[in-house]
Parts: structure tokens; sequence; C-alpha cells
């Protein structure tokens, strides 16, 4: 039994977490769980596990040759879970937006997606994905004026300052 820490994030050890997805012992019960499984299956060049959580009428898009080159040659340096919705026991849909981090060729990347998963017969497996709508900010403080002191502490107008 491995002590070594799960690459998914979750902190806890390979063989409590996402080792026994990728060994077929266990059924990922969540699309969290079946993200965090699939991102552990490309962090250790395990294509087969990552076809096979492919939704069956999707497999034809797969390309084994690019996901084998990419896998083996990238380092993958962590995932992070940004959001999730349904996915429940009683749903057979589910959300997860996440953010994998990586480096290809000596570069710090990130490929950030929404996941969308299927349950077909009890099972979960991964359907589609696409990149992340912009989010809009909307500031809730007071808007500074122009005349107002800089929020910087500059002590000079805004408008002599940040302003202009």
């Amino acid at each position: 039994m491995t002590t070594e820490t799960c690459p998914c994030g979750s902190q806890k050890p390979f063989s409590e977490c996402c080792g026994p997805a990728l060994s077929g012992a266990t059924l990922p019960a969540t699309p969290e769980a079946l993200m965090r499984s699939r991102y552990t299956a490309f962090a250790m060049q395990d294509v087969d596990y990552i076809y096979k959580t492919i939704a069956p009428d999707r497999r034809k898009e797969f390309d084994r040759q690019g996901i084998e080159v990419w896998s083996r040659e990238s380092e993958w340096m962590g995932l992070d879970i940004i959001s999730t919705a349904k996915g429940g026991p009683g749903d057979d849909t589910g959300t997860v937006e996440f953010s994998a981090r990586y480096k290809e060729k000596g570069e710090d990347r990130r490929h950030d997606e929404l996941a969308t998963f299927v349950k077909i017969d009890g099972r979960w497996y991964f359907e589609d994905g696409q990149t992340p709508g912009v989010k809009t900010v909307r500031n809730e403080g007071p808007k500074v004026g122009r005349n107002d002191p800089c929020p910087c502490g500059s002590g000079k107008k805004y408008k002599k300052c940040h302003g202009a």
C-alpha cells in the first residue's frame, strides 16, 4: 500500500483516492470524483482509463496518439476545482469547472474547462468540455470621484494621480 499523495490535489493518499478508480476496483461516485481521477490518469499516462471514462457515443472523437503525447510530455502540477453543479445521486448530468496546471516544454500552462458529465446505467462519464465563459466582476464599493483623494494614499486628488 502506497502513501503517495494523489496527484488530483485531494491531499489523500493515492490508494484511498483515485487509485481504486484507476484500477477498476471502484467507480467514481460524482462528476468531481471522475474529474479528479481523469486528471490523475493524465498525470500517470493512463490513456486507457481516460478513454474508458468518455461517454461511449463520444469515443469516436478520441485522439489516442495526441492524448498519449500530451500526457507523457507534460509535467502535471495540480488540479483546482472551481465549481460543481448537479451530479448528485438523483442526477443524470453534472458539470465541473476546473483548472489543470502543467508544464509543457518548461513553460507553465493552464487548461481551464467547464466539463459536462452524464450518468449512464449508474456510471458517470465525461461527455464534453468547453472554455468557461468570462465572469463579469462588479465593483460593489463606492465610486471614486475625480476630486476625491486617491485611494492609493498618495494624498493627491484622484484625477491627478491614478485617474490621470
